[in-house]
């Protein structure tokens, strides 16, 4: 009888270990396979993904991955965490976003697992006068609020004040954030304003309300106008250091400036690069208030990206969010806002609040994602990221600094440029599907009827643009919509399959999926005649196209069709107008298509 070793895990205990060349060998087999004659680090590299911000994600990541040494958490650099408990004893705060002031519905929400509420006043919001009415039957001394008031602060935050006197909560019972942020609000709407209010609530508070903050770092504007994770994390930095030295200046201690602001960040369905960022943010604070002598940790609110979001088949946001919520939490982060998957739509309805809210308690009490600090901590992937985005953030941020501060880059329209230079080059990936969006240009459904909302207030503008990933098929889809409705049908392709499925099925499904992406109905049965169509498309393999593609272009050119693509690389076949693949240009093939259709 075989005696197993005393953990009975031991059988190839007797056996070398894999070497990384060994690994890479392997994948230098694989590769030729598909046509790619490399080997050693070149074929590592071949198996590379290139990010933002000139970063790349390796394949394999090893030991030999250093990474500084991220510490424990609540202690410097706070990369594991600002607290020593993380977020191990309740969960992160779910903190529910508010734009109107409809009767009850901050008070459902509280009663339903939200622990904090996020109210945005003023311009785009609820009327200052109407935040009581908002609060009502809430226990301001139970429930954290935080405003958004933009250039109505002071009012915003003197009648939160008010009603906190009002109600007899005691001013350390008081907790939450009043919401200063001049900088982000300039971010966007372009319009300045005086420090000097912000400046006497942050007095205010330091002195007579230990659980209140001022002043929030918001580093949202950054991202919906297209910036990179990098940026937004400069941007940030930059908004925290002028907002220090406003409040030194105005008589607040460094540890008392510290400990009025708080940090908003977006979370993304990049679970890795959210976990980083967030991670990365905090260390790189850490630095900060090192340098002005009160090393102190960053208090982070993280909201699901609104750049992600999806107009059409919006269901798919709640998957997104989700994966977003996760990196968050993951990332250690204070507060949690999901915006509802109707969010793009116009105000959620009660259904869309409810799964918004619920995202963050299953993953807090049935994934119990919060009970270990700092799960990604140690991942060689993880530390390799977080290091190197925050090399890429101190940058950026260094760049700001040396142009004058934040105020003079968003002034001098440099900031401006940057992220917009970051979006264009992500907006060429969007329009090649080399990003793909699940539902919008990739698998759409383009016979779902739309979801309707109740429009939701205008936001501020005026300032940085706000950008989302649907954008421009988004505009592709209100064309045919629109065509739709003058016509009763939607602009047609035909899609004309050559030889057995085996040959067709993949390139048919290419195509299908890129017309649909633009709003053109694919129809694949029937004859060329019967489908309505002007335009087809030829499906097959390669060996098909030698032997039928001219032939059969020019017979479909007889029976009336006014272009002809095909599905496949580029070649030279007679009586083929363009070609559609994988990597082409979708946006661009399917504005011309929609051209020639007559579809405006």
């Amino acid at each position: 009888m075989t005696v197993l070793p005393d953990d009975g895990l031991s059988l190839a205990a007797e056996f070398p270990d894999a070497t990384h060349e060994q690994w890479q060998h392997l994948v230098e087999g694989v590769l030729r396979k598909s046509g790619k004659d490399v080997s050693g680090a070149a074929a590592e590299e071949a198996l590379s993904t290139a990010l933002e911000d000139g970063l790349r994600t390796r394949p394999l990541y090893t030991a030999r991955d250093a990474a500084p040494d991220p510490g424990l958490p609540g202690f410097a650099p706070f990369i594991r965490g600002g607290r020593a408990e993380g977020n191990t004893v309740g969960g992160w705060d779910l903190r529910q976003r508010h734009t109107t002031a409809a009767d009850g519905v901050a008070l459902a929400d509280l009663e339903n697992g939200v622990t904090s509420l996020w109210l945005v006043l003023g311009e785009g919001g609820i009327p200052v006068s109407s935040l009581g009415r908002v609060l009502d039957g809430v226990y301001l001394d139970l429930a954290p609020v935080a405003l958004d008031a933009g250039a109505d602060v002071e009012p915003a935050a003197r009648e939160l004040l008010r009603l906190y006197e009002e109600r007899g909560v005691a001013k350390e019972a008081a907790r939450g954030n009043l919401g200063g942020d001049p900088l982000g609000h300039e971010a966007r709407t372009g319009q300045s304003s005086a420090f000097a209010p912000v400046a006497s609530l942050a007095r205010l508070c330091a002195e007579e309300y230990p659980g209140l903050r001022a002043l929030t770092v918001d580093a949202l504007p950054y991202h919906e106008a297209g910036g990179s994770a990098a940026q937004e994390l400069g941007c940030s930095l930059a908004t925290g250091v002028a907002y220090l030295r406003e409040l030194t200046a105005a008589g607040l201690t460094v540890e008392q400036a510290c400990a009025q602001l708080e940090f908003r960040y977006a979370a993304t369905a990049d679970q890795f690069l959210t976990i980083a960022k967030l991670r990365a943010a905090r260390r790189l604070w850490a630095r900060v208030t090192e340098v002005c002598g009160a090393p102190s940790a960053q208090v982070q609110h993280a909201v699901t990206s609104p750049v992600m979001m999806t107009r059409r088949d919006p269901w798919v946001n709640m998957l997104r969010t989700t994966v977003a919520t996760l990196a968050a939490g993951v990332g250690g982060a204070d507060a949690v806002t999901v915006l509802p998957f109707d969010h793009a739509l116009g105000l959620p309805d009660a259904f869309a609040r409810r799964i918004a809210r619920n995202t963050s308690t299953i993953l807090i009490e049935e994934s119990h994602l919060a009970r270990v600090i700092d799960p990604a901590g140690g991942s060689w992937y993880a530390e390799s990221l977080t290091d190197e985005l925050a090399r890429a953030g101190w940058e950026f941020f260094q760049r700001i600094e040396r142009s004058g501060g934040q105020a003079a880059a968003l002034r001098s329209g440099q900031l401006r440029q940057d992220l917009a230079a970051t979006w264009e080059a992500r907006t060429g990936k969007l329009a090649k599907r080399r990003e793909p969006v699940t539902g919008v240009s990739e698998f759409p459904h383009l016979s779902e009827p739309p979801v309707e909302r109740e429009p939701a207030p205008e936001p501020p503008s005026g300032g940085l643009p706000r950008v989302r990933r649907d954008e421009a098929y988004e505009a592709l889809r209100a064309r045919s919509d629109a065509h739709l409705a003058a016509t009763g049908s939607r602009p047609r392709v035909f899609l004309a399959a050559l030889g057995p499925a085996a040959a067709h099925t993949a390139r048919l499904t290419v195509a299908s999926n890129l017309f649909q992406a633009g709003g053109i109905e694919p129809v694949t049965e029937g004859t060329f005649e019967e489908s309505g169509a002007t335009e087809v498309c030829l499906c097959s393999s390669d060996a098909l196209y030698e032997e039928q593609a001219a032939t059969v272009a020019a017979e479909l050119r007889s029976a009336g069709a006014t272009h002809v693509f095909l599905a496949g690389r580029p070649g030279q076949y007679a009586g083929v107008d363009s070609y559609v693949f994988a990597g082409c240009d979708a946006v661009a093939v399917l504005s011309a298509t929609l051209d020639r259709m007559g579809v405006s």
